[in-house]
């Protein structure tokens, strides 16, 4: 099959089909991750990075692939969740750059906009890891660009760069003793190998492309949330109770005054969301009056993919099936302030990630704002984050994202806001998030405050317990599938097949004479005998450490450690 150039057509088949690919082989990029504990979710973070990409380039319709790419390179930015989900967005950022203005391209131009994509996302990366989706999209760029000049067949093109990118894929492990260590290759590479495995079939027409691929997989993974708290709340407590969200496609007739719009729908509604992108603004505002905030906002542009629910009926459907609530909630909608739009800003806010109720109980009680649900096994988007930084009446917001995996994500929401200051304070646990928030003080301004939360989290200890999913070696330590893992700092330290064994090895290694202070919170599936255990363990042995024992409700890890 000859192809000289792809158009905008070609490209949406091309990310259609990548997107099905990657779609039909989630779990085995999820199986990839390096660590064997149950939140191995790479492959359904791409996944549903790649949905909200899907999302934005079937509401156009265009030959012109600059249009079509950009298109799908915003869906990705607000869609991107976890570091690869995030990466993934920066490398097509970069190429939609590249062909931003034209209306097809060939085999030069379209390596020479894999390559940019790579420059952007390494530029986006502050520590760049060599032996992860980086590598795999660098080296095969780099020989795309080689092939560009011996052919002028962009089938040809990508049959080589699949080609490249499964070799550097291999080398991974070579790069990162960690992936060796496991026995694996880089899991977020394997997904971009998947999504160009996906464009060529596309190019050469013998793709299906699967239409349930719009339906996102939040539903399927968070079936382990906690309660909501909306079930403790009066339906009639809903006094804005139109949800409403849609697109304002910009109008070049008209100046958008972004403060104008935000403070004439803060007469009529709260809990207000607006991110401008270049010709588009994505509203979100719950109101009385629906009829008034169309109105509006259609001054601004035209209108499309509105979307209103009553939320007091959502509640009363919420509390009705209290048994199926885990399932039906909408994802990280937990706990959202809303925005009093007649008072002065406050100095602070704080944006912070909790994958248990009971965690995310202490988070509000110490001052943080707004509370994602999230962490290990279902990393928020950027859009999460940019909509609960835009819902905190303060002038300086810090995000707490409390996992490596999110960080990334946090920054990117950083730089979509411009109305506030937003801070990332890179923690990576629960006990460092805690730490950093307890360590915010308004009297100071917000150079001193960010100083001294990111000092919190290097002086907190964290650790915690999960069971092994799979037989490993890791550390020098046997991992048999069923296992409790001991793991402390994100390194696992000690497993055995009885979890009270397992913590007590994991908490001689954390606690130091220094130690004063022992936070225990406690999994929804633990036993109160085992902690009972624990706890005389400690008291027994470090007898003038303080404890303190907190109902955590998280799933997976039975146990997270804090010592001070």
């Amino acid at each position: 099959m000859s192809k000289v150039f792809i158009n905008g057509t070609d490209f949406m088949n091309m990310v259609l089909s990548g997107a099905n690919v990657l779609h039909s082989n989630v779990e085995k990029i999820n199986s990839l991750n390096v660590f064997p504990v149950p939140d191995g979710d790479t492959g359904t973070n791409m996944n549903m990075t790649l949905t909200s990409g899907i999302e934005y380039i079937q509401s156009k319709s265009s030959d012109h692939i600059g249009e079509m790419a950009e298109a799908f390179s915003k869906g990705l930015l607000m869609g991107a969740r976890g570091n690869s989900g995030v990466i993934l967005s920066q490398l097509f950022r970069g190429f939609t750059k590249a062909v931003q203005e034209r209306n097809e391209i060939n085999v030069v131009q379209f390596a020479a906009a894999l390559q940019q994509g790579v420059d952007t996302a390494y530029q986006a990366v502050v520590k760049p890891i060599e032996g992860t989706i980086l590598t795999v999209a660098k080296e095969s760029a780099k020989h795309a660009l080689f092939i560009s000049h011996q052919t002028d067949q962009v089938i040809e093109l990508l049959e080589e760069v699949i080609s490249e990118a499964k070799q550097s894929l291999a080398r991974t492990p070579d790069l990162l003793p960690v992936l060796k260590q496991a026995g694996v290759v880089d899991s977020g590479g394997q997904g971009l190998v998947f999504i160009y495995q996906g464009f060529i079939e596309a190019l050469k027409g013998n793709f299906h492309v699967d239409n349930e691929i719009n339906h996102t997989d939040s539903q399927q993974i968070t079936t382990n949330k906690p309660k909501p708290a909306q079930s403790s709340i009066a339906t009639e407590d809903i006094t804005h109770f139109y949800d409403m969200e849609f697109f304002i496609h910009l109008s070049k007739e008209v100046i958008f005054d972004e403060s104008v719009l935000r403070k004439k729908l803060a007469e009529i509604g709260d809990s207000i969301v607006l991110i401008p992108d270049d010709d588009f603004v994505k509203v979100h505002v719950h109101s009385n009056s629906p009829g008034d905030v169309l109105n509006l906002t259609i001054r601004y542009g035209e209108l499309t993919r509105l979307h209103i629910q009553n939320m007091r009926d959502q509640h009363r459907e919420i509390v009705e099936e209290a048994g199926s609530i885990q399932e039906n909630e909408t994802f990280n909608e937990i706990d959202e302030t809303s925005v009093e739009p007649n008072l002065e800003p406050k100095t602070f806010g704080m944006v912070t990630v909790s994958s248990g109720e009971g965690i995310s109980d202490v988070f509000r009680s110490i001052g943080v704002d707004y509370v994602l649900f999230g962490g290990q096994t279902m990393n928020p988007s950027t859009e999460d984050l940019v909509k609960a930084v835009e819902s905190i009446h303060a002038k300086y917001v810090f995000i707490l994202p409390n996992n490596s995996n999110i960080i990334l994500a946090a920054q990117q929401a950083k730089d979509l806001i411009e109305d506030k200051e937003v801070i990332v304070i890179p923690s990576k646990t629960i006990p460092q998030g805690l730490s950093a928030a307890l360590a915010l003080q308004d009297m100071n301004d917000s150079d001193e405050n960010e100083k001294i939360m990111n000092q919190a989290i290097q002086d907190v200890h964290s650790g915690c317990v999960t069971i092994a999913i799979r037989d490993s070696q890791m550390n020098g330590i046997s991992i048999n599938e069923g296992d409790y893992l001991g793991i402390q700092e994100n390194q696992i330290v000690t497993a055995s097949n009885e979890i009270v064994d397992t913590s007590k090895e994991l908490l001689k290694q954390m606690i130091t004479p220094d130690n004063e202070m022992l936070t225990v919170f406690t999994g929804e599936s633990v036993i109160v005998q085992h902690t009972d255990l624990l706890i005389q363990f400690v008291e027994e042995f470090y007898p003038d450490i303080e404890i303190e024992v907190i109902e955590g409700g998280q799933p997976i890890y039975d146990y997270i450690f804090s010592v001070e």
